[in-house]
């Protein structure tokens, strides 16, 4: 936007750019596996003397939680990424390199009935063991891992039906996983179910083991953790739907770090299992269970009295019986960092998110399909070092969604993600959204590197998005362009977001800058684009919140802060709305900063290029206005009235409301429920 302060200058008007830019919940699927290439990579089961083949993207994944601590003398687990990769369709094969001493990446691309049934693999350590799309299914028996064995990854394969007759059989120990003993193990994004004995046994010892984004289902005894009478065994659960499973949901005993959260445990009503007890802390576990949903089951959550159990942010429906707590348990932020998503939003984020993923691999007709996970670190201990890359290796036209997850640093980058790769979500994984950052310092009157002329207000954006269904959490975006430096420029427009698409749900966000600082657009004035962002902060002093989009704000806050020259004044919002459009609702939000009372409008209306058939507007409603907001909050810009456009407030608090005048309109009751965050999503119903 064109801001002409200080240059004595009355009009104020922006060039019309071709302008831009999506959990877990949300998600649909916040740890889904990555897989960069196509398979159609075969081992020696294929042809002689098979030339060895490159490891896929996928192969590097790394696991979180436990699974990624440095113990033992395992750094992490990583499974087989140092080896070959090899494709197996038969039992013959399947065994001979899950068995072998060297690391090896076994894609399965069959479905491989077990022989004998009950047939367990002795998988030896260094062992990726992942499902080829949905095809990879072990059938009769499962996977063993012994004493010391370490550093195995089992993803995204369908285990099932070695069930012999007998529910509570106590003759044929077949589990789907079994480990005695082992450490750094990573059971990730499998359909388990139907087996004579457990579904996951982590027994005698085993630790430093991640059990994420599972389907468990069908089965009595699910998930059992102990058979030892040490308390040394660290575990985490997340992100598993538990459905139509008796008991042990899973049984702790005696685990010295049990760390469960956002678990989904589901027992309908009139099936033929009925639930038991859900999570079970027994002997001398500490257990930490975490914004977990508990759905029908019967004595939901319960404790032996030596054990520590603390619970937080839990979600119960239907349920009855024992739910229990009690002692002090410990701390997961001590031993590695995690991000919770909301409870609520589990049951719809779990039931699409957990199990193999069908768009993994290749398609039917042998098409690479999207990347699930990309991993980003500066340090080089993820797939890529900058966002650009990892946005770069999703493949044009993918389906599903590719979650990339950025490691904490700070990255000066401009990232562009195209109107080609939609279904992308943007994650950092450090503790707080201050932890990853990128940004970087272009502004409108900059010239380009290449000599092209210059960035223009668009184009100066940090993060750009020209991609449906984007998603971002849990990381700052900014612009740290420097006006004070740089006052002989024409043009200090310094853009830290820029949106032009539809669908994107912003979450836990710091989006940073001073003017506009945040563009919310659309691909081209004819087409809708629709914003979401939620419990975030978005930083700046002139026309900081603008653009045609139709946006919502919800539960966030709008920080006023001092000009280049610690002078307060500014506006916050700047909507260019077409006529017969929603422009910005902001609700339930906080708007004040540290600057002079009486110094900031609420907004002004922005009819880009000099457009008078655009009706821009904003409702500000049910939100807190600091002393800053002016008495008479909007006014006028570029030679047209706000009066003649859409702005309104309904219902505001704080020092900075006032009641309704001519120059402060109100909604009307009536008005005000036209004017809700569902009339502006229309048929798009992100989850919070």
């Amino acid at each position: 936007m064109t801001e002409q302060h200080g240059r004595g200058k009355a009009r104020h008007r922006r060039k019309k750019k071709a302008l831009l830019v999506g959990a877990p919940t949300v998600l649909a699927a916040a740890g889904v596996l990555a897989y960069g290439t196509a398979f159609g990579v075969f081992g020696e089961d294929a042809r002689p003397k098979a030339a060895a083949a490159p490891a896929p993207a996928w192969a590097d994944d790394t696991a979180d939680g436990f699974a990624s601590v440095h113990a033992l003398g395992q750094k992490g687990t990583y499974g087989g990424r140092d080896g070959r990769t090899v494709t197996v369709r038969n039992l013959t094969d399947l065994e001979k390199y899950a068995t072998a001493p060297e690391p090896y990446v076994i894609v399965v691309a069959a479905t491989i009935p077990m022989d004998p049934k009950g047939k367990e693999i002795k998988v030896a350590s260094d062992k990726t063991i992942v499902g080829a799309g949905t095809s990879g299914q072990i059938v009769g028996g499962g996977f063993f891992l012994g004493q010391g064995v370490h550093n195995v990854i089992i993803r995204n394969l369908t285990i099932r039906d070695a069930y012999h007759g007998i529910w509570n059989d106590k003759e044929h120990d077949w589990d789907a996983i079994q480990m005695d003993g082992a450490h750094h193990v990573w059971i990730d994004h499998n359909d388990l179910r139907h087996m004579a004995d457990g579904l996951i046994d982590s027994r005698k010892d085993t630790t430093y083991v991640t059990v994420s984004w599972n389907r468990l289902s069908d089965n009595n005894k699910t998930f059992g953790i102990g058979w030892t009478e040490h308390t040394t065994a660290d575990l985490t659960i997340h992100h598993n739907w538990f459905r139509e499973t008796e008991q042990r949901n899973p049984s702790t005993d005696n685990v010295a770090h049990a760390h469960l959260y956002n678990n989904y445990l589901q027992d309908d009503p009139g099936t033929r299992i009925t639930s038991s007890y859900g999570n079970y802390a027994r002997g001398s576990t500490k257990m930490v269970l975490e914004n977990s949903y508990f759905e029908g089951m019967n004595n939901p959550v319960i404790k032996d009295g030596t054990a520590a159990l603390v619970q937080r942010g839990n979600v119960f429906s239907r349920t009855s019986g024992r739910n229990e707590s009690g002692g002090t348990a410990f701390d997961p932020k001590r031993y590695y960092s995690y991000r919770l998503d909301k409870a609520a939003a589990l049951p719809a984020l779990l039931k699409s998110g957990t199990g193999p993923r069908s768009s993994l691999g290749t398609d039917d007709s042998g098409r690479a399909t999207a990347a699930g996970t990309l991993t980003v670190a500066k340090d080089g201990s993820g797939q890529y070092t900058s966002v650009q890359k990892a946005v770069d290796a999703v493949p044009a036209g993918n389906t599903s969604r590719v979650v990339i997850r950025i490691a904490p640093g700070t990255y000066r980058e401009t990232v562009k993600v195209p109107a080609n790769k939609p279904h992308v979500t943007f994650e950092g994984t450090g503790r707080s959204r201050k932890d990853t950052v990128i940004v970087e310092g272009h502004a409108a009157g900059m010239a380009k590197p290449d000599g092209s002329g210059t960035y223009g207000t668009g184009g100066s954006a940090t993060v750009a998005v020209e991609a449906d269904d984007f998603q971002a959490r849990n990381l700052t975006v900014s612009n740290d362009f420097d006006e004070a430096r740089n006052q002989h420029l024409d043009g200090q427009q310094a853009v830290a977001l820029r949106t032009a698409a539809d669908r994107i749900r912003l979450d836990d966000l710091i989006v940073s800058g001073d003017q506009d600082t945040l563009l919310l657009d659309t691909a081209a004035k004819d087409r809708t684009g629709r914003v979401l962002l939620t419990d975030s902060y978005v930083i700046g002093n002139t026309d900081f919140v603008f653009g045609r989009a139709t946006a919502v704000i919800d539960k966030s806050i709008l920080t006023l802060k001092k000009r280049w020259n610690g002078t307060s004044a500014g506006y916050v919002t700047a909507p260019s709305t077409p006529a017969g459009r929603k422009g910005f609702l902001v609700t339930r939000t906080t708007v004040d900063g540290d600057v002079t009372a009486r110094s900031f409008h609420l907004g002004r209306p922005w009819h880009a290029g000099g457009d008078a058939s655009l009706d821009p507007q904003a409702t500000i409603r049910d939100s807190k206005l600091g002393a800053a907001v002016k008495t008479a909050p909007w006014t006028d810009m570029g030679g047209f009235s706000w009066k003649d456009d859409r702005f309104a407030e309904y219902k505001n608090t704080g020092p900075g409301a006032g009641g309704p005048s001519g120059e402060r309109p109100h909604l009307t009751d009536a008005q005000a429920a036209a004017q809700e965050r569902a009339d502006w999503l229309g048929d798009w119903r992100p989850t919070d």
